[in-house]
């Protein structure tokens, strides 16, 4: 097969697997996906799952290939809360929520953490729009801060807390705190409670 033909079948999905190559073509040859990764007309993500080197540079590229490769998923924690502009610090490594076992990829992209979590406790996320026709799934920042402090437990005193320098203009005007102390409850934590409560205390919200 003609690379170019994969390429004009694929290059809009921005990534893809090999299920998805088997049901365009039932006797494609996975061997072909190697050679192309070898001559870097294709990246390969993980297992089964390749990009196109053209995203590289592409903004926020990295949020929508860990949505794909392992799912369901949703970026959350830091990553999360560094996109909402409620923690300073620039990451590195992209961290999202899964139903799934917890598990962790590197690739050309970049390096891909995610934390487990109960499956009932996969709500609260929001889709944004990704290249004017897919979409990027992101825990909302409540949900965000939330998983944070449930799934890290060093988070439990004050200074431990301060210490995450939670952007004090997002605190005052723009959480939702009602919808914080609604999903607060969805969890049904004594310790998550706490620690939120200490966070409602340390900016002046309770």
């Amino acid at each position: 097969m003609d690379f170019w033909q994969l390429r004009n079948q694929f290059y809009n999905l921005v990534c893809f697997n090999i299920n998805q190559v088997y049901a365009w073509r039932p006797n494609f040859e996975k061997t072909n996906l190697t050679r192309w990764v070898k001559q870097n007309y294709i990246i390969k993500l993980r297992n089964s799952w390749y990009s196109f080197p053209e995203y590289l540079e592409t903004p926020n590229i990295q949020h929508f290939i860990s949505n794909k490769i392992y799912s369901p998923s949703y970026i959350s924690l830091h990553s999360a809360l560094a996109f909402y502009g409620i923690i300073p610090e620039a990451i590195v490594r992209t961290t999202a929520v899964s139903s799934l076992k917890k598990m962790s990829f590197e690739n050309a992209f970049g390096s891909f953490s995610y934390q487990q979590i109960l499956p009932e406790l996969m709500f609260g996320s929001e889709q944004k729009i990704f290249l004017n026709k897919h979409s990027l799934i992101f825990a909302s920042p409540e949900k965000a801060i939330l998983d944070l402090l449930y799934l890290y437990p060093q988070y439990t005193t004050e200074q431990e807390i301060r210490d995450l320098r939670f952007d004090e203009e997002f605190m005052q005007e723009d959480l939702n705190l009602e919808r914080l102390n609604e999903f607060t409850e969805r969890f049904q934590s004594k310790i998550l409670r706490n620690r939120v409560n200490t966070l409602l205390k340390i900016y002046d919200l309770c």
